[in-house]
């Protein structure tokens, strides 16, 4: 046991002692005669009574809602108070401390798992299939921002036909990381060497006519809270930024089956909130000025800015939709279960998922198709096939959406603008609403779960090492969590099952659902339900630089700068091919893709 482990463990003892009104030196530290050479905030304690009392009970209520008498209170505590450690708390925080004694890693998974899908509805069963649409791919540029900013599909058949290498690729972008990475700190790991043996393999691969596939030699960013073997992965947290992964995560392991190449780490805020991470904040190369927005902002900044063809991002509750927002790309979050989570950072495991962003819409189909796929050591992984087809019509499809979400004020005329285009996409159009949902009732699973995630983190003191310390960061809400109601905790789970069955019907109405990316529940809604979504660029507007809860990192003035704006697809579970067709046809629609950020 290191010193540090030793403290913490003393420190866990004496709050136990204290709690319980135990005599010897928990109580002796409570008392002014023994402690002469108290601290400030340690004189605001000496002489309290540690002892749990039915005062302290009746104090307690206030937290939970509760009122209990007198007579209650007394037999919760299950004796007198003067028998010191022998009532109902002193079992309980003994074996709270004992619980807390175990070592618990932070990749052990709860016993109890959530599953997106409801019994007695049926999913349509789907292969493992991808087709993309049928068009002329393009010559390829003379210049190297133009292969840069190309789509994967069209890298890719550039590759097939001999256009160009995957060394030559992977050279261009590793040239591009090198001019614009430290401006827009987006990457904070470079696996320079890494990338170029793996690009030579796949070119020595392709050589003798062993394609993987589609992403055979492809350069991407992967979110450093994805394990990479002998690679440091930070999970963008001062406590954690000389953490070194001894094996690869089941995506970086998936993606490297399929031939793809390996570019770096890309960052996230700390421990996947944010854009801060321990080495600065990641900007958007729409406007550096501001923060690429979190938690995804690294692939969100690398990807939008042409320093890969594609990143993975993860998703707990807006971090993949927020950053495809922010830098203009187009993003998708998979259904919750489609893609292992195994050897990445666990925040959330009822909520957390992994997903592609991509530039253009259409790439996410072929990202995905390598990401899917069951793992029998996830213990939310749902085996289920991925199929798309690029030659599938969008007249073949009815999309909904709530009038109510276009009137409100805060509305951008981007959104009412991507609206008309849909209207006019060929599809049917249908007008439905969303019932009244308790979202923000069943949101403590976020709060609790992550809580238990990061204990180690809160109960030693080590939060305080993290940049951001600000209220709603998580030091702070980990703090706040440890006075969520087991009960209510399970209630609040209870609900979101009711609210997993509305939903359902909500969806069933349609087969894609459209609507702004934010300024309605549907964000919060379907990250607890696991619905997917696909987010993408639908214009673009002129604004200052947008502050993120007013750190000091944001350079903020009076300047405008050109802006990308997004709005959102939803669908019914595992239906993402639906998502990528609808998604495809509004973009050609929406004619916005093609703009690339103006980096200098």
């Amino acid at each position: 046991m290191t010193s540090d482990d030793q403290q913490l463990l003393n420190r866990r003892r004496i709050l136990a002692a204290a709690l319980l009104g135990g005599g010897g030196a928990a109580l002796g530290a409570c008392s002014p005669a023994s402690t002469p050479d108290l601290t400030s905030s340690d004189e605001l304690w000496a002489g309290f009574d540690a002892r749990i009392t039915e005062r302290t009970l009746a104090e307690a209520e206030k937290l939970f809602g509760l009122s209990f008498s007198a007579a209650e209170r007394r037999q919760i505590l299950g004796g007198p108070v003067e028998e010191g450690t022998e009532g109902f708390f002193a079992g309980q925080i003994a074996s709270l401390n004992k619980r807390r004694d175990q070592e618990i890693p932070i990749t052990l998974q709860p016993a109890t798992n959530f599953d997106p899908r409801l019994p007695g509805v049926s999913y349509p069963e789907q292969g493992n299939n991808v087709l993309l649409y049928p068009e002329e791919i393009a010559a390829i540029p003379s210049d190297a921002e133009g292969i840069a900013f190309a789509s994967v599909k069209q890298l890719s058949r550039w590759m097939t036909t001999g256009q160009i290498t995957s060394r030559e690729l992977t050279d261009l972008y590793l040239e591009r990381i090198e001019r614009f990475g430290d401006q827009l700190e987006c990457f904070v790991t470079v696996t320079a060497d890494l990338a170029r043996q793996q690009a030579d393999q796949a070119d020595r691969e392709r050589a003798t006519g062993q394609l993987r596939g589609p992403l055979h030699g492809i350069p991407y960013g992967v979110k450093d809270l994805l394990d990479t073997a002998g690679i440091p992965t930070t999970w963008g947290a001062e406590p954690y930024k000389d953490r070194v992964a001894t094996s690869d995560g089941a995506v970086v392991r998936r993606l490297r089956d399929a031939g793809a190449v390996l570019l770096g780490k890309t960052t996230l805020g700390a421990l996947a909130w944010g854009d801060v991470w321990f080495g600065g904040e990641t900007r958007n190369p729409w406007n550096p000025k501001e923060g690429a927005s979190g938690s995804s902002a690294g692939s969100g900044s690398a990807t939008a800015a042409g320093l890969c063809a594609f990143g993975i991002g993860t998703e707990t509750l807006g971090s993949i939709v927020s950053p495809s927002d922010r830098n203009g790309l187009a993003g998708l979050r998979p259904s919750f279960g489609r893609v292992s989570r195994v050897g990445a950072m666990a925040l959330c495991w009822s909520l957390d998922k992994i997903g592609p962003m991509c530039r253009y819409a259409e790439d996410n189909a072929l990202v995905l198709s390598a990401l899917n796929g069951y793992d029998e050591y996830d213990a939310g992984s749902i085996d289920f096939g991925f199929d798309y087809d690029g030659r599938d019509s969008v007249t073949d499809l009815t999309i909904g959406y709530d009038p109510a979400w276009f009137e409100a004020d805060d509305v951008s005329a981007v959104d009412r603008s991507a609206l008309e285009v849909v209207r006019n996409l060929g599809a049917t159009v249908r007008e439905i609403s969303l019932p009244d949902l308790p979202v923000n009732e069943i949101m403590g699973a976020l709060g609790v779960e992550s809580a238990a995630a990061f204990e180690a983190l809160t109960l030693s003191g080590r939060d305080d090492e993290l940049r951001r310390q600000i209220d709603n960061a998580w030091p702070n809400s980990f703090r706040q969590a440890r006075y969520f109601s087991a009960v209510d905790f399970v209630q609040g789970d209870r609900l979101r099952r009711k609210v997993m069955q509305d939903t359902h019907e909500f969806f069933s109405q349609v087969d894609i659902i459209f609507g702004p990316s934010f300024g309605n529940p549907m964000l919060s809604l379907t990250n607890f339900t696991g619905q997917p979504c696909l987010t993408l660029r639908a214009g673009f507007e002129e604004i200052t630089p947008r502050p993120f809860f007013d750190h000091p990192e944001n350079d903020t003035d009076e300047t405008l700068h050109r802006i990308p704006r997004s709005v959102t697809l939803w669908s019914n579970l595992f239906e993402e091919g639906t998502l990528i067709t609808a998604g495809r046809a509004l973009e050609a629609a929406l004619g916005v893709a093609d703009e690339r950020p103006p980096l200098s």
